[in-house]
């Protein structure tokens, strides 16, 4: 689609024209990625799109539609979820575990029901089983009013603004004939690897584990903060109807048509059969194409394909007669736990990996599972010699389920947490409140690449050039093994690079040169601490005032400091009690990196205040605005709630303000702040 051009000084008529066609290009690009996994344009293009159309609607808050894109960044936390009544039950399923179970109790009950000869042939609709969450969807004149979780088919969960944030997932349908009322059933699922991803985080951040893709997906579904579902890449497919106005569909294949034909996202490996032959032809096809799919499916589910032969089949008491969940066979084996290995992650945290006795699962041989964490190894009582169950679900890593006990013989080794990261050396810890050990090394050799990359960023040492193809170079070569060492580099080294030139390697050389005169807060926030940002950095620079003064702090003075819990203080204190961080620290400043110390920040008149920026500034920058205020002991934050003392409004201000009236916040022009500031 091409993209067209609004003028820097738009009147109000062409920033709606534009943000309305700005709506189409990015629901058209949504639609190319999350349902047909055929981008036309590239992240960065998408987001800028993206940023213009908020732009525009901050600008002019009338704008903004039910369908914008938007609205699917999640809103405020809701205290619990609010219950509703489903007009029509959504049933569960009854289960067939092979061939003959779905001849004989669909095709065989079917028949019979009906009256029809055995040897009659019924059309079938097959679908895959997805592994996720159920849900129903209502779309009143098209526009998506209301979402829910199955609960017990009867009552569930209001998850209306959760559902919201799906990208795949049109909040207005789109093409001919849109019912005044649908409800429309689908399963919400995590694909597999959004789900090893979450994991991942999840363990580097010292949380434990989603236990499959289908708990992931119900997890992030029912937060009750939506802007945390907004960040989980769920997806859903839609597979039925519920109570429908205005249009009656014939069969399963027609509604799957219709959904499609309106933007809903359908199963594209959904397929009619002639008969149960075909059907049970379907199971065994799935069963096979099961390795291969990008997310999991545990069965398949077989349904009457004509919806005037389901109504005359009708329903027991908790499930239809017209369709049946075929359910895969298990995936798990028993082997032998020969010995438990550490891993080490970019972040320093320490997962114990099962090493077993090699076993063939679902046609793959496994040989390495996860543990996860030591609690869960505790918990399972894991031991080293032990016969294991294994579990494998898709492509996602393996993982030891439970143990057989009553296999055990005595020989068994009880594994204990390690005391010494198993890469660098360096003491292991365990922060308060988290599952996780973790290596401080700052050195590390499975963290250092992530070290320097962060090091070197722009909103720590900022190192211009040291960008991460000169980091992978600088790493192959052997040239680094600390963030120290990016000090000692010369001109002949850089030039060992491919396609490097003179100037090039002058360049890099000229920009760490500069980095070393720092701001202490800049450095601070470039070691890499884990739990401390930027702004945390900036808090220690203003209570502390020098690198030494941090390095021989104490836990108790580190807790007194605003804004510094008891987690964040016992990263820090451990940070710079690590004899390798230590020695790393002094390296740096015996190489000349000096970070500068700043006056310390005792109190201030603005001590506890919050201040929110919003709109276009035209006295001072941004920059120069928070400096004012964090100088007085003040706080500067990007969001809006009750516990903001004032937002300070340009140009052009837009929804914060607007959100900020509504809440009864002072509200600053600029000439109002600086008179604020000049009272003081």
């Amino acid at each position: 689609m091409q993209l067209s051009l609004l003028e820097n000084s738009e009147p109000r008529l062409n920033a709606e024209n534009r943000a309305k066609e700005l709506r189409i290009l990015l629901q058209y690009h949504n639609q190319r990625y999350y349902q047909l996994d055929s981008p036309e344009i590239s992240d960065a293009e998408y987001d800028e799109l993206f940023r213009e159309l908020a732009g525009l609607e901050e600008r002019y808050p009338e704008l903004v539609t039910a369908d914008s894109p938007t609205q699917r960044v999640g809103g405020a936390p809701v205290d619990r979820f609010r219950n509703v009544t489903h007009r029509l039950p959504m049933l569960s399923l009854e289960n067939a575990v092979n061939d003959e179970e779905i001849v004989a109790k669909l095709d065989g009950r079917v028949k019979k029901e009906l009256g029809l000869a055995e040897n009659s042939p019924v059309s079938y609709m097959c679908e895959p089983k997805m592994d996720g969450l159920a849900v129903e969807l209502i779309y009143e004149n098209g526009t998506l009013t209301a979402a829910s979780t199955r609960g017990d088919g009867v009552t569930g969960e209001d998850v209306t603004q959760n559902i919201r944030t799906l990208h795949g997932l049109p909040l207005c349908l789109t093409g001919k004939d849109v019912p005044p009322l649908l409800e429309v059933r689908g399963e919400v699922y995590l694909s597999l690897d959004a789900f090893q991803k979450i994991n991942r985080d999840r363990e580097e951040n010292g949380d434990p584990p989603f236990v499959n893709p289908r708990n992931a997906a119900a997890g992030s579904l029912r937060q009750l903060d939506s802007r945390i579902t907004s960040r989980r890449p769920l997806s859903i497919f839609c597979y039925a109807p519920g109570f429908v106005e205005g249009v009656q569909f014939s069969s399963q294949q027609e509604f799957l048509a219709s959904a499609a034909g309106w933007g809903l996202p359908v199963n594209p490996l959904a397929r009619l059969v002639d008969n149960v032959d075909g059907a049970v032809a379907y199971y065994h096809e799935m069963q096979e194409l099961r390795e291969s799919l990008p997310y999991e499916i545990d069965g398949t589910v077989v349904k009457v394909n004509s919806f005037q032969l389901q109504r005359e089949l009708g329903e027991k008491s908790r499930s239809p007669l017209w369709a049946i969940a075929c359910k895969f066979p298990p995936r798990q084996a028993e082997t032998q736990l020969e010995d438990v290995l550490l891993s080490v992650g970019r972040t320093g945290v320490i997962t114990p990996v099962a090493q077993l006795r090699p076993v063939e699962i679902s046609g793959v041989t496994v040989s390495r599972a996860t543990l996860h964490n030591w609690d869960e190894l505790a918990a399972k009582d894991i031991r080293i010699g032990d016969t294991v169950v294994v579990e494998r679900a898709g492509d996602v890593i393996p993982a030891v389920v439970r143990v057989v006990a009553e296999r055990r013989n005595g020989s068994e080794r009880v594994v204990p947490p390690p005391e010494f990261c198993p890469e660098c050396g360096s003491g292991v810890v365990r922060i308060a409140d988290e599952v996780a050990l973790r290596c401080m090394g700052i050195s590390c050799p499975s963290q250092i690449r992530e070290s320097i990359k962060h090091f070197a960023s722009r909103g720590a040492m900022d190192i211009e050039g040291l960008g991460d193809k000169v980091v992978e170079q600088l790493l192959s070569l052997g040239l680094i093994h600390t963030v120290a060492d990016l000090y000692r580099l010369t001109k002949d080294d850089f030039m060992r690079f491919e396609r490097m030139g003179d100037k090039l390697s002058s360049n890099l050389l000229n920009a760490l040169e500069a980095s070393k005169a720092c701001d202490l807060s800049r450095f601070v926030f470039a070691l890499g601490i884990r739990h401390v940002g930027a702004r945390t950095a900036k808090t220690l620079a203003q209570a502390f005032g020098s690198l030494d003064n941090l390095e021989k702090t104490t836990l108790e003075e580190l807790m007194s400091v605003r804004d510094i819990g008891a987690t964040v203080a016992q990263s820090i204190f451990t940070f710079f009690n690590t004899p390798d961080n230590q020695s790393v620290v002094r390296q740096l400043q015996e190489l000349g990196v000096n970070p500068a110390a700043v006056a310390k920040t005792v109190g201030g008149r603005l001590s506890g205040k919050k201040f929110v920026f919003t709109g276009t500034l035209t006295r001072f920058s941004r920059d120069h605005a928070r400096k004012l205020v964090e100088d007085q002991g003040g706080n500067v934050v990007g969001s809006i709630s009750r516990k903001t003392d004032y937002v300070v409004a340009g140009d052009e201000a837009g929804s914060k303000l607007i959100k900020a009236r509504e809440l009864g916040i002072t509200v600053l022009g600029e000439d109002d702040f600086l008179n604020l500031l000049e009272s003081l």
